[in-house]
């Protein structure tokens, strides 16, 4: 049966989708948007992308003096209640879950960690090249981590374009990546969910090469993931109607 992504609406929402369908285009993608109704729709997906965009707002983990002190314009309280939602659900049906950017920065708040609301202020200024440019930059991995065994290697060369990152990490949540600079570039859950593919990287993939292995393998192991999710999901689901 053809997978369903579900991914999180964003300006740039097409180059998600492209990214998806390069590696199939009979996958069906549903655009997950606030307002819109498509949070029912999140139980049938077979994988979910969070994508970029916003700023998280301070005030989901505890600072909400940010908003003014970092000046911080560009937030979206609607979308940050929905895509909560839309973890909160994938949680409870065991999706797997890929989250770009701003999802690992809402995802780690959404685990109850916080965020480093501005890096040029504290003087990490080399991850954006400028309002519409992406930095370049190189990155380690745990090599013994789901992350670092996609790759398959244990550092290389990721493109960049935010000035928000995860500070305090959220519960159950580990490191996986780390920028030269100390930013944490990768996060997974801690091995007792070893069985679950949750995903949450700093770099944007759907904007790379798919030849490198920062967006070509770490795509294909999501789908690989979402496969085995739809396989399963296909199953219980006959089983629970057989007579």
């Amino acid at each position: 049966m053809a997978l369903t992504i579900g991914i999180t609406n964003c300006n740039e929402w097409v180059n998600y989708e492209r990214w998806v369908k390069s590696a199939d285009k009979d996958i069906s993608i549903v655009k997950l948007e606030a307002g819109k109704g498509e949070d029912s729709f999140v139980s049938h997906c077979d994988g979910i992308i969070l994508t970029g965009g916003e700023d998280v707002d301070p005030a989901l983990y505890g600072k909400p003096e940010y908003a003014e002190q970092y000046k911080l314009e560009k937030l979206n309280p609607e979308r940050n209640k929905f895509e909560f939602d839309i973890l909160k659900e994938t949680e409870e049906y065991k999706i797997p879950v890929l989250g770009i950017c701003r999802g690992l920065q809402l995802a780690n708040v959404y685990f109850k960690g916080t965020l480093i609301p501005d890096l040029p202020s504290i003087e990490k200024a080399s991850h954006s090249a400028g309002p519409k440019q992406d930095s370049v930059h190189r990155v380690s991995l745990e090599r013994n981590s789901r992350l670092g065994k996609i790759i398959g290697q244990s550092e290389g060369e990721i493109n960049s374009h935010h000035h928000q990152a995860a500070d305090e990490i959220g519960n159950g949540l580990v490191v996986t990546a780390r920028s030269e600079d100390g930013v944490a570039e990768g996060l997974e859950k801690n091995k007792k969910h070893d069985a679950e593919f949750f995903l949450l990287v700093q770099w944007h993939p759907e904007r790379m090469d798919v030849n490198n292995p920062f967006s070509g393998k770490l795509r294909d192991a999501f789908l690989k993931a979402c496969s085995e999710y739809n396989r399963y999901s296909n199953l219980t689901q006959s089983l629970s109607v057989a007579p």
